[in-house]
């Protein structure tokens, strides 16, 4: 156990950015990539000394389409847990409130590296999951590209942006998406090409419900992958009353605080 973990005790984790990667479902090679086997019984003895209340299995490039993993990981691992998809725009109706009674609550936006709808499906895709089963829309996208995004993004019912937005260059945008409501993933810090702990300070300050606390475990195709220090600079940065929130009290909101199967 890392010495980072008994200082994280106090806390309750909601893990609103985790990935389950299981080669008995299908996987398509993204970029020539595809890794290696990380299971639930992985992923919850790696999280062994945290006090984790639930969290989010969130789609990879590589399972693009595919449901059958994602249903089956969210039965194994209980009803704290629910699910980020990636769905086509042709998906119907009946198959999104499937989805939905299986704990899956947020369709995602991997503009980074594809496997998902196209940024063109946007606004048409999100509204329509929200519209019908009150899901959310999530967007694996370097801030740089936040700009062109904006007025979109700020007239969608719920949002969130992944790993910090990757990018320094595109920073001060994502700082007026949160200050607009849009939440930001505390996630993959060893993705971002800037400092993490005046980050994490300036989105808190631009608004304290925005930021969301994610592992990215396993952290495929991260430079760095995380470690629970990385939990420990989000208690150090934004202190006992902003720890609180970020590791799960703004999550859980964000992914329960709805009647099942209603829109927010």
């Amino acid at each position: 156990m890392s010495t980072a973990i008994p200082l994280l005790a106090a806390f309750d984790i909601f893990d609103a950015h985790f990935h389950i990667i299981d080669r008995r479902f299908p996987l398509i090679a993204n970029q020539g990539y595809l890794p290696d086997d990380y299971g639930c019984a992985d992923y919850l003895e790696r999280m062994r000394g945290y006090r984790l209340v639930g969290g989010a299995v969130v789609s990879g490039s590589f399972q693009a389409f595919d449901q059958s993993y994602l249903v089956a990981a969210l039965r194994t691992l209980g009803p704290a847990f629910v699910g980020v998809t990636q769905l086509p725009a042709s998906v119907s109706d009946e198959e999104l409130r499937s989805l939905d009674a299986a704990g899956v609550r947020a369709v995602r936006f991997n503009l980074k590296r594809g496997g998902s709808a196209e940024v063109k499906d946007l606004d048409t895709l999100a509204r329509r999951v929200h519209d019908i089963v009150g899901w959310h829309a999530e967007l694996f996208v370097d801030a740089a590209e936040l700009p062109d995004l904006f007025a979109t993004l700020v007239a969608l019912p719920a949002v969130s942006i992944d790993h910090l937005g990757l990018s320094q260059h595109g920073f001060p945008t994502l700082l007026k998406l949160a200050e607009r409501g849009i939440r930001v993933k505390a996630t993959g810090f060893g993705r971002v090409d800037f400092a993490v702990g005046p980050a994490l300070q300036a989105l808190y300050q631009a608004n304290p419900q925005a930021l969301i606390f994610g592992s990215d475990l396993p952290c495929t195709r991260a430079p760095r992958p995380y470690t629970d220090a990385d939990a420990l600079l989000i208690v150090e940065m934004l202190g006992e009353e902003g720890a609180r929130r970020v590791l799960c009290e703004n999550a859980r909101l964000f992914y329960c605080g709805r009647a099942h199967g209603a829109p927010q």
